[in-house]
């Protein structure tokens, strides 16, 4: 079993090398750079222990104004794909349940990250391959301040799809692997 250290030193080498090194999300680098960036590594084997960790994190985020955000890496649960979707969507539904909508939205992230529609082996769902299941709580208000200020944010998704096109699997799964080996 991999320690909670090599776990989060893992995250953030994938946050580091891929997220913020091919700019797929161009708002990332201030947080991470600022020591503004929790990385939370669950241990929760079911989803109520999961959803439990996940609340908790929100609790921490409220009470810790100089945590900007907080990756929760689920480090023993959620390996099949289809199992973390179903945790997406309780946990959704659990921040609405808890009071949360408008105040945090979650970003997920996972080693076999397939978007609807596409092939496993298109380039972009790279976009979203991290090296263990994450969610990412993410506080609205800086998002939509992060947004505002930056020039054409409605385009990100598609350049980050152009950009996974041009790099390509082989090179992002490498890269992907040189975090997980770290």
């Amino acid at each position: 079993m991999n320690s909670d250290q090599h776990i989060a030193d893992s995250t953030k080498c994938w946050v580091e090398s891929i997220v913020i090194g091919h700019n797929f999300c161009p708002f990332a680098k201030a947080a991470l750079e600022a020591g503004r960036v929790r990385f939370a590594v669950s241990h929760a084997s079911d989803l109520e222990a999961a959803l439990q960790d996940l609340i908790s994190e929100c609790v921490r985020l409220d009470d810790s104004a100089d945590i900007e955000t907080t990756l929760v890496v689920y480090a023993d649960a959620f390996s099949a794909f289809d199992d973390f979707l179903d945790l997406i969507d309780l946990a959704n539904r659990l921040l609405e349940m808890q009071g949360y909508e408008g105040t945090y939205q979650l970003a997920h992230f996972h080693p076999d990250y397939c978007f609807e529609g596409s092939n496993e082996d298109d380039p972009a769902n790279y976009t979203n391959r991290s090296p263990c299941p994450t969610l990412h709580i993410i506080r609205e208000a800086s998002l939509e301040k992060a947004i505002a200020s930056y020039p054409q944010a409605e385009k990100i998704p598609q350049n980050n799809i152009e950009l996974a096109h041009k790099l390509g699997s082989e090179r992002l799964a490498t890269e992907l692997e040189r975090c997980i080996k770290r």
